[in-house]
């Protein structure tokens, strides 16, 4: 059955990730003063869906591109998504982040790329790209499927450790969620 092969390919991944590094990541957005996300493309819809949970929980954060993003400053921290880890408009934003002295986490199936180079902290998800090199994971999904998959499922737990970090509640985020629908 596919359904059971995605499932396999997912908790392959997932099972890599040391769940010590979600909960370090959870503690460092929880000490940012805002939040900036990038992606682009699927990983950029994967960030969204990420800024839109952390909302929920009350932090201050921001989608790098929107009309109502403001500058970076000092005590601020950009997660910066890419499969690749080389895509040129994320990787730059990181490059500029870092300049400004920043703190920068990358998440990426490829911790020697041009993102994990300009970030403080790497959230390594060894999952396949688009670009299937040598070395990922062998999936029978296309494209980056299966690291878009992987990295919802750790933002949302990375957005768990932080609800219980910052006492957040289902009551608390449902009172952010939005009542325009």
């Amino acid at each position: 059955m596919i359904v059971s092969t995605i499932l396999k390919e997912i908790e392959t991944v997932l099972s890599q990730v040391r769940e010590e590094n979600l909960q370090e990541l959870a503690v460092e957005l929880q000490k940012a003063k805002r939040i900036f996300i990038i992606g682009e493309g699927r990983s950029g819809l994967m960030a969204k869906s990420f800024a839109m949970r952390l909302m929920h929980l009350g932090a201050a954060v921001f989608v790098v591109g929107e009309t109502i993003t403001p500058a970076i400053g000092e005590g601020d921290l950009l997660v910066a998504v890419s499969g690749s880890g080389t895509t040129k408009s994320v990787v730059w934003t990181a490059e500029k982040t870092q300049s400004l002295g920043c703190q920068v986490i990358a998440v990426t199936t490829n911790p020697e790329s041009p993102l994990a180079a300009a970030s403080s902290s790497i959230l390594h998800v060894p999952a396949a790209t688009k670009y299937r090199r040598e070395n990922e994971l062998k999936t029978i999904q296309p494209l980056g499927s299966l690291f878009d998959q992987c990295v919802h499922l750790l933002f949302d737990t990375i957005c768990l450790q932080y609800s219980q970090l910052s006492s957040v509640s289902n009551t608390d985020a449902f009172a952010r969620h939005s009542n325009l629908e």
